[in-house]
């Protein structure tokens, strides 16, 4: 089963909106509380990181009998050091984010900590490309 949801974030306000819908999703499916908690942490990080450095991106979840596969795709600037960007409170967000309540560096942290694995292909100017997988059970 896969699902496809369109980040369409033109500010900040706007983020959480595909983390909440499949949150709901995952519930209907009757997936473990648990597993629906973890894997709508990580999705609204990364959504909210897809809003601050993309503004647009998309989200690819395929569940399985074992797992659910998140993956969130932008074409923004890309991470220049990717194993740097997952230290926690390793930040290049702007001024104006970081006045809002955001940008702690801890979004990535967050994202490898719900989940099982997680991969990230980026490079600057070439967008980005991260992959988490969660358990079932």
């Amino acid at each position: 089963m896969t699902f496809v949801y369109e980040i369409k974030g033109k500010s900040i306000a706007d983020g959480g909106e595909v983390a909440s819908a499949l949150k709901k999703t995952l519930k209907h499916l009757g997936i473990h509380p648990t597993v629906v908690r973890r894997t709508a942490i990580a999705t609204y990080e990364a959504e909210m990181n897809v809003i601050i450095y993309a503004g647009s991106g998309k989200v690819h979840v395929a569940i399985d009998a074992a797992h659910i596969h998140l993956t969130v795709e932008d074409s923004g600037p890309g991470i220049a050091d990717v194993e740097q960007a997952l230290s926690p409170g390793f930040s290049t967000a702007s001024e104006w984010v970081r006045e809002l309540g955001f940008g702690a560096g801890m979004g990535l942290p967050n994202i490898k900590n719900s989940a099982e694995s997680l991969e990230i292909d980026s490079a600057p100017g070439e967008g980005t490309r991260l992959m988490a997988t969660f358990d079932m059970g």
